[in-house]
């Protein structure tokens, strides 16, 4: 019996949820850091999204335990969600939520500088460091802004402290993925003694850790001590709730399930449109000013991106499709019209050929 096909319209909603609520994180970030200090924000968010998404798995009878998942999971969590987010979420205090996401969006550079073994095939193409030089023209184009806007030095320093260590944040981002891709293929190619666990479960085991590494710190740090409940308005819970229900779980179930479905270059699109909806938000729903640099920032890091995955995008199967088609339609204006039936028939052989293998 054939697996059924994902219907267009969940492949379409999908999309728009990774594009749009993804997006739309940093700005209800910034939005509830009115009413929740950092660290007390990363805290609740996490705890109720680990806690819900690891219910969820249960429910599912997906294995809960393996000590080695676990243990990884714990790391990656670590790295990804707690390092990587305390960073946004402490940067977005002192700087706007779209130059938080034009910069998240530059991770791309340091997945070329940091993937040690995929060196010699990364700095052997000229598209990739092409777009690495690009994309930390961008970064510095970002810097710039602040270091000759007209605030005053104090603002000046916070700002350039807040982008430095979202810089840092973004680091992280690249060795937590980088050792969660090599560790699994580690894996794949040693004798298990036991299943691994879902990837659902792994997620949730990362939500646990970032809530419970953000828990500790709000503890130690005092803001805990400080927060009163009663003080935050419904207003503000619902944005906690968003980032929760909303950025953390549906977001990166649909995230994980178009991988399944889709091409992951295309899947991968997403980082071109969240910077986008966030520096939208922040235009329309915030009083920080979008300024022309910012935006010629965006289009540069943007580009840069599209540079350094060159290599992938090229050998997509959608775009090797529409090759394949305007050279049949190349073939068909220049054959004589009686040579066009055979044309067709040789390219539908061919097709159907590829399918087979």
């Amino acid at each position: 019996m054939e697996e059924k096909s994902p219907s267009t319209g969940n492949i379409v909603f999908a999309y728009l949820v990774v594009y749009i609520v993804w997006g739309s994180t940093f700005f209800f970030i910034e939005k509830a850091l009115h009413s929740f200090s950092p660290f007390v924000l990363g805290s609740i968010r996490f705890i109720i999204a680990g806690t819900l998404l690891m219910g969820y798995c249960g429910l599912k009878g997906y294995r809960i335990f393996n000590r080695a998942d676990i243990k990884q999971a714990a790391f990656v969590g670590f790295l990804l969600l707690f390092v990587d987010m305390a960073a946004i979420i402490w940067a977005e205090q002192y700087i706007s939520s779209g130059i938080v996401a034009i910069l998240s969006a530059a991770t791309a550079i340091w997945f070329i500088i940091f993937d040690k073994p995929k060196w010699k095939e990364n700095f052997s193409s000229l598209p990739i460091v092409f777009g690495l030089l690009i994309g930390f023209g961008g970064v510095i184009m970002l810097f710039a802004e602040q270091i000759f806007t007209q605030s005053d030095q104090a603002e000046k320093s916070q700002n350039l402290i807040a982008m430095a260590v979202l810089i840092c944040g973004t680091i992280a981002w690249t060795i937590g993925s980088l050792v969660s891709k090599y560790n699994q293929r580690s894996k794949s190619s040693v004798k298990k003694k036991q299943p691994s666990l879902n990837v659902m479960v792994k997620t949730a085991w990362q939500m646990v850790t970032a809530g419970c590494a953000f828990t500790i710190v709000a503890l130690l740090n005092g803001e805990y001590a400080l927060f009163d409940a009663r003080n935050v308005s419904m207003e503000s819970w619902g944005y906690i709730a968003y980032l929760a229900l909303m950025g953390s779980i549906l977001a990166f179930s649909s995230y994980i399930w178009l991988l399944q479905v889709r091409p992951a270059t295309e899947v991968s699109t997403y980082a071109y449109v969240n910077p986008i909806v966030a520096l939208i938000l922040v235009h329309f729903f915030t009083n920080h000013d979008v300024t022309s640099l910012q935006v010629a920032g965006l289009v540069v890091v943007l580009f840069s991106v599209l540079l350094m995955n060159w290599n992938l995008y090229k050998d997509n199967r959608t775009l090797r499709a529409l090759k394949h088609r305007k050279k049949l339609k190349r073939l068909k204006h220049m054959a004589p019209k009686s040579s066009i039936p055979r044309i067709v028939e040789v390219a539908d052989f061919n097709e159907k050929e590829r399918k087979k293998n």
